[in-house]
């Protein structure tokens, strides 16, 4: 499981509004070593990080909570967004270059699929993402308290 600590802003309903306590990137920014993506996050983003969550814990606001996502889900969601799209203007290029055999005019509907392609893969993963299913399932969520040992 990806997670990361949280305060728990405001509450809506069984779902939280969390504000992220880590900056960008794997907490590495400040070592000699690390590659300094958080640094270059706070360049574009100076406000702090808000997030929606699922509140199964009954954190209240100002609570210091853990956020946790599933494995595997940022990868999928980034297939979603990412790759599809990709894919799709892919084969709408190949197939835009095939609907003609002029060579003069060619390059145009290879071009004209692939912008057609790729519109279509991002309103695919766009509506995809939207389903409830989904969604639900992609919310992050508050850990609850681990007994001291």
């Amino acid at each position: 499981m990806l997670e990361t600590r949280a305060i728990v802003v405001s509450l809506d309903g069984n779902d939280a509004l969390v504000e992220s306590l880590q900056g960008g990137g794997c907490g590495n920014c400040d070592s000699e070593n690390g590659c300094g993506s958080g640094k270059l996050s706070q360049l574009f983003c100076s406000e702090p990080r808000r997030f929606r969550v699922r509140n199964e814990a009954n954190a209240q606001v100002g609570s210091m909570v853990q956020i946790a996502l599933a494995d595997g889900l940022l990868m999928r969601s980034a297939l979603l967004v990412y790759l599809l799209p990709l894919m799709l203007l892919l084969v709408g290029a190949v197939v835009g270059a095939g609907l003609i055999n002029d060579g003069q005019d060619k390059d145009f509907y290879s071009a004209l699929g692939g912008l057609t392609g790729l519109i279509a893969g991002f309103v695919i993963a766009r509506k995809l993402s939207m389903r409830r299913n989904i969604t639900s399932v992609a919310l992050p969520v508050i850990l609850p308290k681990q007994a001291d040992i």
